[in-house]
């Protein structure tokens, strides 16, 4: 099968077009033809070893859409022919076929391929961010760091779609907040100046770190939660002190798809088939902004390195 994937480590470029065995699906599992394969930053990390050394061809994607293909043994409830959007824990995506565990295998009644290559991490980490670890409420009002990207610009509409009084977004460039202003945001500030511009609000979504994480802490309203979902801009660590946040009555969540699809399978599941429901409803919707040929992946890496992302960048497989 066509695939895309790297042996060592290092820049978009080490991402190379290779021909592999098609996997085959163990107990639990199926098969997927990809149509679609997503593009996040978690495959750069992947690819920057943050994962690990490769030892070998190791190839790249934590989400696709496409059709199932084979099912192993003991998976119910999905057939050969089935469209379906899927979580990918161990990656894989970026090729012509790929092992999704059927628990993270999500049917796409009345979505299209294309919407569905950016739901099953995507849409459900926005999702889960705000309904699980930030414990979003009706009536709450969220701050967004990195309005623009797949995350961001969904997670707007889900907020709204929860409830969510008012959505502020923060973004790197004057290009990014037009864009972002189409999902509803109340306000799009630049990320350096945002401290002076937003008010106290009930929940923050944090992918950035660094100097961003630290500015947004006090704009925490009592029992406002700051949820932190990534390291986009690599900072070494925050060292933190406590004291301020119980006396400020503030919260740190955390979240990371990884780890709950390890230790809480059935609250990705969750996430992933409400946030489906949105988007079949027309309640929300992806914005795909770039779709690329599998052979290209190094190229859609280089467009989210450099910062110039916005919306959805899907690779094109079938």
């Amino acid at each position: 099968m066509r695939a895309v994937g790297f042996d060592v480590i290092g820049g978009p470029e080490v991402l190379k077009p290779v021909d592999l065995p098609a996997p085959v699906p163990g107990p639990g599992q199926l098969l997927v033809r990809v149509a679609y394969a997503g593009v996040n930053h978690d495959e750069m990390r992947h690819r920057l070893g943050d994962f690990g050394t490769p030892r070998r061809t190791t190839v790249p994607g934590f989400e696709v859409s496409g059709e199932v293909a084979a099912v192993g043994p003991g998976v119910t409830g999905l057939a050969v022919g089935e469209q379906v959007a899927a979580y990918l824990p161990d990656g894989g995506g970026y090729a012509e076929y790929a092992l999704a565990p059927a628990d993270f295998a999500f049917p796409l009644d009345g979505i299209s391929l294309r919407d569905g290559g950016g739901a099953g991490l995507t849409l459900t980490a926005a999702y889960g961010i705000l309904a699980g670890a930030a414990r979003l409420t009706a009536g709450d009002t969220v701050l967004i760091h990195a309005a623009a990207g797949g995350i961001g610009s969904a997670a707007a509409q889900i907020a709204r779609a929860l409830g969510a009084a008012a959505v502020y977004g923060t973004v790197g460039s004057p290009a990014k907040a037009e864009y972002a202003k189409r999902f509803g945001y109340d306000a799009v500030h630049p990320r350096d100046a945002f401290a002076e511009a937003v008010r106290e609000v009930d929940v923050v979504l944090d992918p950035i770190g660094g100097p961003t994480r630290l500015a947004s802490l006090p704009l925490l309203a009592p029992f406002g939660r700051l949820a932190l979902y990534g390291e986009a801009a690599r900072h070494p660590d925050l060292t933190l002190p406590l004291l301020p946040l119980w006396q400020n009555n503030r919260s740190l969540v955390g979240y990371h798809i990884a780890d709950l699809a390890r230790r809480a399978p059935t609250a990705v599941r969750s996430h992933a088939l409400a946030a489906l429901s949105l988007l079949a409803s027309g309640a929300i919707r992806l914005d795909v902004t770039s779709e690329l040929p599998l052979d290209r992946a190094a190229d859609a890496h280089e467009v989210l390195a450099a910062g110039r992302g916005t919306g959805k960048v899907l690779l094109r497989v079938a």
